[in-house]
């Protein structure tokens, strides 16, 4: 269980997909600029990667080495159906937010890297703690920029069509935190703090 937990740990922080790895930041970047946009996509993410780790935790000795990213890819994309579908059917107006980005999991970065980095080598409990880990390290982040961009951008942040936190009345707030440039320059950021939250915990257990 201690293994269970080191695991988890290191995918929201040491090795955090977006801070520290770096992959996965296209749709990141296109996506953060609303609260709800992002939770979605996030719970997508976690979904994703969570079940085709199992998947190809448990069927790791039976898919050979020359095929294993075809095969990878396969099972990325038959969860990334699912959640489509799902969205589709039952949340339109989020699908409709997200777009193209929902299908284009298949080729996220996070999920296939983990896939061949972790999954294919270690069994199926470690590879649902890398899963969870990764993705909620995705969430904070991705949700952590959505808020700020869309709070300071609009002045306000609304979840399933309700207002839940707003700026004083008149508030107008700089647009390019919507835009593109506003998002590498909150990414910017984010990544210094996590950086300096890493650095800070590494000289503590060195202390």
């Amino acid at each position: 269980m201690k293994e269970f937990w080191s695991v988890f740990k290191h995918g929201i922080s040491i090795e955090n997909p977006l801070t520290v790895l770096m992959i996965g930041l296209c749709a990141t970047l296109a996506v953060s600029t609303q609260v709800e946009g992002s939770l979605a996509m996030s719970v997508a993410v976690i979904f994703v990667l969570v079940m085709s780790n199992v998947l190809i935790s448990a069927f790791r000795k039976f898919i050979p080495v020359e095929v294993r990213i075809p095969i990878f890819i396969v099972i990325i994309a038959s969860f990334v159906t699912i959640v489509d579908l799902f969205l589709k059917a039952f949340s339109p107006d989020i699908y409709a937010v997200l777009g193209i980005w929902i299908p284009l999991i298949v080729v996220n970065c996070i999920i296939l890297g983990r896939a061949e980095a972790f999954a294919y080598h270690n069994t199926v409990l470690l590879s649902i703690a890398d899963g969870l880990g990764m993705g909620l390290g995705y969430t904070l982040v991705i949700v952590g920029m959505a808020f700020i961009r869309e709070f300071f951008g609009t002045g306000q942040v609304k979840v399933m069509g309700a207002t839940v936190l707003s700026m004083p009345s008149g508030y107008q707030g700089p647009n390019i935190l919507l835009l593109f440039p506003g998002a590498f320059i909150v990414f910017g950021f984010i990544i210094a703090l996590m950086r300096w939250l890493n650095d800070r915990s590494a000289a503590r257990k060195e202390a």
